[in-house]
């Protein structure tokens, strides 16, 4: 039994605080996204750490279970937490995640494919972004590529949570 299920067991669907760890994957100015089972959202490769972990080795392992894909080098992209990390999964279970994450450039086929908590994966230019994406990670994918632009974030936009533009 895993560390979220037997928190869930004492607390059931009460928000639980958690460690996240993703990987924005980035090659030929494309954004590898998954579309997550559970609820029918785009988004990045990412999951929960466990105990004992590093948040290196949780992205790590994460990006191979959502992708088939070895990442052979990260780069920590930032720490994002607050109220825009509150999640409410289908089922009801509620989450605050403290989201590690990291980039990858430098990622290697593994000869496997994705878990059953992907549907697809697929490389979308910067400016081609499917509308559905996960509210939680909304803002960092728009944060992130707006850097890659060479601008910051639309004005329009909540970054607050997500921290000021780092360009």
């Amino acid at each position: 039994m895993s560390y979220i299920q037997e928190m869930r067991r004492i607390i059931g669907r009460r928000a639980l605080l958690l460690v996240g760890t993703s990987v924005i994957a980035v090659q030929d100015g494309k954004i590898l996204l998954q579309l997550r089972a559970d609820s029918g959202e785009w988004g990045y490769p990412g999951g929960y750490l466990e105990p004992g972990e590093t948040p290196e080795e949780s992205a790590k392992r994460e990006f191979l279970e959502e992708t088939g894909l070895i990442a052979n080098s990260l780069n920590l992209y930032g720490v994002f937490a607050g109220e825009s990390r509150h999640f409410a999964y289908p089922n009801g279970d509620e989450v605050y995640v403290v989201d590690v994450v990291f980039t990858c450039t430098d990622f290697s086929p593994s000869g496997g494919t994705h878990d059953g908590e992907v549907l697809e994966l697929r490389w979308f230019p910067f400016a081609q972004l499917p509308a559905e994406i996960s509210p939680p990670v909304r803002d960092i994918i728009q944060q992130f590529i707006g850097e890659q632009q060479g601008h910051c974030p639309a004005p329009h936009l909540d970054w607050r949570a997500g921290g000021p533009c780092r360009h």
